[in-house]
């Protein structure tokens, strides 16, 4: 997946947002695939899941704080990939860019995939705050609509 979106939405010259230039055998984060979720005070306060993939964090926002334990369920919406050095982002956006607003990161770790699929994705994360099986579920009659819980 290319990240022509993100860069496309972004003015590097004022936002401090990385471009993204690592490919994803040129970092060395030690085991496992990132995992992180970002806490973004934008116009309405949301959660980004970002998880890597083929050389990117694909990514989905969430309007309501992640679910830490079973029977929570939360919609995720699909978003922009975003490059890999995004997992590592906080800052502010300032106002008049694209997701102006506060990022701060609410959890990270690592995640094991156990299923990928187009309509459902099965990961372990391995995080602070979130730990244990989680799937999102795509919507079928909903474009980028995901069911996000813990299994």
């Amino acid at each position: 997946m290319s990240l022509d979106e993100y860069l496309r939405k972004r003015d590097f010259s004022r936002t401090p947002e990385p471009v993204g230039v690592a490919q994803a055998g040129e970092r060395n984060r030690g085991d496992g695939r990132i995992y992180v979720i970002q806490k973004h005070a934008a116009s309405h306060l949301h959660y980004d899941l970002r998880l890597e993939k083929d050389g990117v964090l694909k990514s989905w926002a969430i309007p309501k704080e992640p679910p830490t334990s079973r029977g929570i369920k939360r919609l995720a919406i699909q978003t922009e990939d975003h490059p890999i050095e995004y997992a590592d982002f906080e800052g502010v956006i300032p106002e008049g860019e694209y997701g102006a607003g506060t990022v701060e990161i609410w959890d990270k770790g690592t995640f094991d995939i156990e299923e990928w699929t187009d309509e459902k994705i099965i990961v372990y994360i391995h995080g602070e705050k979130l730990r244990g099986r989680y799937c999102l579920i795509k919507f079928k009659k909903q474009e980028n609509s995901w069911l996000f819980f813990k299994a």
